[in-house]
């Protein structure tokens, strides 16, 4: 099985698959919007046209969110045999968590629907906190997740209750109290920015859903690091809010921009809200964005994803990875 990174790139691919007989691996940085089927297909195409064939196989080893970056690992050919194995590896993630307020996703593809006080939110606490993570443990994944619910993805079944509860939602940020039933000790600061206008959506609402629908799954995190902590939001290594288009052609960009224009990302810039930046390595089917939602509860408060960045998956760092550009240059150029 051939692996393709920096360090090992080739001036020239053999225009035959059959030369690959254990297939090929990219470790690619998947930009930020892109999904992972996105990044699939991309390479699909350009692989087909470089091999002459009408089909090939090709897959990834361990799916990202669209608004996650990093390391994707994805297998052609053969290969495609080994991608059980390869997710299996244990991850590390780089993970901006907002604390102060909740968002239906627990991310920032839906408004924020809750605010919180952050009286109990601070460097020391946090860190402290960490620690009551690490281990085995069981976790209830999003309702907005790729989790299969009697055959039916989680994510569809959120958007159903979604439009539901917006058709009849208010449109004014709901307070919530310091330790969810009293408002007394709520901070002026966590109150700031808190008269925007978003569509409401109860919180309690999802995570009673995906506790009924959603069975919880065994993980296991084994190293929790706090990187950064800034009381006003400023984040440490938050990815390009804007869309990456290189290694696209214009055809492709077209159709991108259109798929851009209607992904929604919240602004939370104006809020400050508190923000940990925490290292995080952990085993297989661990929700990155679970874990936040659980940090900020474990504090009194309610917390959400605000980037996140796959910094390893097994044996691939983040710095072994290419960018779309490259993977595009790596077959262009080996016609």
């Amino acid at each position: 099985m051939m692996t393709i990174t920096p360090d090992t790139v080739i001036a020239t691919l053999s225009h035959n698959i059959e030369d690959y007989p254990d297939g090929i691996v990219l470790a690619v940085d998947k930009p930020y919007r892109w999904t992972s089927a996105d990044v699939i297909r991309k390479v699909k195409w350009l692989a087909c046209r470089h091999f002459g064939r009408k089909n090939l196989k090709v897959g990834h080893a361990g799916t990202l969110d669209p608004l996650a970056t990093g390391v994707l690992l994805v297998c052609i050919g053969n290969a495609t045999k080994q991608a059980e194995r390869l997710q299996a590896h244990d991850k590390e993630y780089i993970a901006g968590i907002s604390f102060g307020a909740t968002t239906p996703s627990y991310d920032l593809e839906k408004d924020i629907d809750r605010r919180f006080p952050t009286d109990n939110v601070s460097e020391s606490s946090v860190r402290e906190a960490l620690k009551g993570f690490l281990g085995e443990q069981e976790q209830v994944a999003p309702l907005f997740s790729a989790k299969s619910v009697d055959g039916v993805r989680a994510y569809e079944l959120a958007r159903r209750l979604y439009r539901k509860q917006a058709a009849t939602c208010k449109t004014e940020v709901q307070e919530c109290p310091a330790n969810l039933n009293n408002t007394e000790n709520a901070s002026d600061a966590s109150k700031q920015g808190a008269s925007g206008t978003v569509q409401e959506q109860s919180q309690s609402v999802f995570d009673a859903h995906a506790a009924d629908l959603i069975r919880t799954s065994r993980i296991r995190i084994d190293e929790l690091e706090l990187l950064n902590f800034s009381p006003d939001g400023t984040p440490a290594h938050a990815p390009s809010m804007f869309p990456d288009y290189s290694g696209m052609t214009e055809q492709e960009i077209a159709r991108a921009k259109e798929k851009d224009s209607r992904i929604h990302i919240t602004d939370i810039t104006p809020l400050h809200l508190p923000l940990a930046e925490v290292r995080i390595t952990c085993t297989k089917g661990t929700y990155i964005r679970a874990f936040a939602r659980d940090l900020g509860e474990s504090l009194n408060s309610g917390a959400f994803l605000s980037y996140l960045i796959r910094s390893r998956s097994g044996d691939y760092p983040l710095s072994q990875t290419l960018s779309m550009a490259q993977v595009t240059t790596l077959f262009q150029e080996s016609r």
